[in-house]
């Protein structure tokens, strides 16, 4: 068998397309209709997305929410230091300024987190948060993770809605925005817990979700809370040897009897995808609850999903490689090339791919 190999999902994509703000309106985004079978595309807009849909599908969301998950802060007992303004990284430093990305929770009080800089901060080391919320490192682990336990009574939740940041991905370049925290979000999200939005879910609609209904789809909400398996870039060449961090997931009884009786499920994003195929990793839709690290890449075989609807995802990334496994990766990279040529808007913000 025939090993994969990273370089080869790999494309060109101009700086430009990349989105930088949310489109004016959720479901104003282009769509490229993906036809597997008769391996053509087709140019479209995602308010035809109902269109595509009919009596036997079911719409499969994740209804994670997103939570600010980035701090700021700074190491107890370094004070800020004046440094030339042409020395930045020395500065930062210096000044003791801290940058925390938190990921899930590992404990009572205790959160999974990626630290900057987290290289030269010592086990039982404490950082003092913007609004006096407080924690220490009390463990380090590998790709940069680090383990903080927080010093409050109050509930976390709330102290990271006090203080934090919504978490928008390195490649959208500018702060957050106080209308971040309502547009990087999608309608139906409910569950906290994500450290990044599961980003096709972004373009629906209360009046897009009334009109799948009314086409006879049938709508199953599922939870899978993104953090670092879901957007950590693979850190080796040869795919089969990477392995993706865990990531916590849930399916209630009522939702998985909705898509036991599909005909056809229709997965909006990957995030939904790989919770699908891991609830199906013992072959039965079920109740279920866990976390999974589940890594989806070309010779997959897919148990449940028969559709999909997912947004640009970056080069050699697992995203990539899943949407490779399923349209095929020839065709899922062609259709790539024409998305660039037809300046389409690329990631988080950006327009999506229906794939049938």
């Amino acid at each position: 068998m025939k090993l994969v190999d990273l370089a080869d999902f790999n494309y060109q994509l101009p700086e430009e397309l990349i989105a930088q703000e949310p489109p004016a309106d959720r479901a104003g985004a282009r769509m490229l209709v993906l036809h597997r079978r008769e391996r053509r595309w087709e140019d479209r807009r995602f308010r035809d997305f109902p269109g595509f849909l009919g009596p036997g599908d079911c719409l499969a969301l994740n209804d994670s929410r997103v939570f600010p998950a980035r701090l700021y802060g700074r190491r107890a007992g370094v004070r800020s230091l004046p440094v030339g303004k042409n020395n930045p990284k020395l500065r930062e430093h210096l000044s003791g300024r801290v940058e925390v990305f938190l990921l899930r929770p590992t404990g009572d009080r205790q959160w999974e987190a990626l630290v900057r800089p987290g290289r030269k901060m010592r086990l039982r080391e404490r950082i003092e948060f913007e609004g006096g919320l407080a924690g220490e490192i009390v463990e380090r682990g590998h790709l940069g993770l680090r383990t903080i336990q927080f010093d409050t009574d109050a509930d976390l939740f709330a102290e990271f809605e006090r203080i934090g940041h919504i978490p928008l991905p390195p490649y959208i370049k500018r702060p957050d925005e106080p209308a971040d925290r309502e547009r990087y979000q999608t309608v139906f999200a409910r569950e906290k817990g994500s450290a990044a939005a599961p980003t096709a879910g972004l373009h629906f609609t209360p009046e897009i979700l009334d009109a799948c209904r009314e086409r006879g789809a049938e709508t199953a909400y599922l939870t899978l809370h993104v953090g670092l398996g879901t957007f950590q870039p693979l850190h080796t060449e040869q795919v089969e040897t990477a392995r993706l961090h865990a990531e916590s997931y849930s399916l209630d009884a009522e939702n998985a009897g909705k898509l036991r009786a599909a005909k056809r499920v229709v997965a909006v994003g990957t995030t939904t995808v790989r919770t699908i195929e891991s609830v199906l990793r013992d072959g039965e839709w079920r109740a279920q609850s866990g976390e999974t690290d589940i890594f989806i890449y070309p010779g997959f075989k897919f148990r449940g999903v028969g559709a999909m609807l997912t947004n640009f995802h970056l080069p050699r990334t697992s995203l990539l490689l899943l949407v490779c496994a399923f349209a095929g990766k020839e065709l899922a990279l062609a259709a790539y090339r024409h998305a660039v040529e037809e300046r389409y808007r690329f990631y988080s913000y950006g327009d999506c791919m229906l794939i049938v």
